[in-house]
């Protein structure tokens, strides 16, 4: 969906469970930089999960793809408490536009470059993250130009580290029908996608809002 502002709208960010985590860090010293610097360990990590995943068999390759899953949802969940220490908590820095965004571009391209080095298509890997990243840009765009910031999908952030864990947690079932592999070649081939046609999507509403506020002028 598209919304006024900087910040993503994540109904999970209302429950009372986020609320007594994101609590419990502000009353620490802990930053949100430090929280958004977290993220890109957690996602080197799970890409690293990923490329070595492809090349292993047997519970070593389970244990890899279930480390993977739980690595990016503790991406996520970083990038959930980073913003709710900084604005609810009271502790946003000068820097913090920085490492707000930043950190979630070098994650995209760890995690989802890894998976194409794991399953032996680099390339693939590298359009997936590179559309990823442009989806991004294309929003940052929008807001630069004076447009309201555009999270709509259908491969943002949140539902490119769903489809990818999702994948990894498949992935442990492939050797039930001699499959290797191929689950996040898939899923690889519907974040590239889906992210090329989110940056399209994004890139027209920024085009029809610039349009129809210099028509309104």
């Amino acid at each position: 969906m598209t919304e006024t502002g900087d910040r993503r709208p994540l109904a999970s960010r209302d429950t009372q469970w986020a609320r007594r985590i994101a609590q419990w860090l502000a009353a620490r010293s802990i930053t949100p930089n430090q929280i958004s610097q977290v993220s890109m360990v957690a996602a080197a990590l799970a890409g690293g999960s990923f490329c070595f995943a492809g090349s292993e068999i047997g519970w070593g390759r389970a244990l890899l793809l279930v480390l993977a899953a739980a690595l990016c949802q503790l991406r996520l969940l970083c990038n959930l408490f980073d913003g709710m220490v900084a604005v609810e908590g009271g502790k946003g820095a000068a820097d913090g536009p920085f490492w707000n965004e930043f950190p979630d571009r070098v994650a995209d391209i760890l995690i989802l470059a890894g998976v194409g080095f794991g399953i032996g298509s680099p390339g693939l890997g590298w359009a997936a993250a590179s559309f990823a990243v442009l989806t991004a840009y294309v929003r940052e765009l929008g807001r630069a130009t004076g447009t309201p910031s555009d999270f709509s999908g259908p491969m943002a952030k949140q539902h490119r580290m769903a489809t990818i864990t999702a994948a990894a947690v498949l992935s442990i079932l492939e050797p039930l029908w001699n499959g290797h592999n191929q689950v996040l070649l898939v899923a690889l081939w519907l974040i590239a996608i889906g992210a090329a046609f989110t940056a399209l999507r994004r890139g027209r509403n920024v085009v029809r809002n610039l349009k129809a506020g210099h028509a309104d002028n």
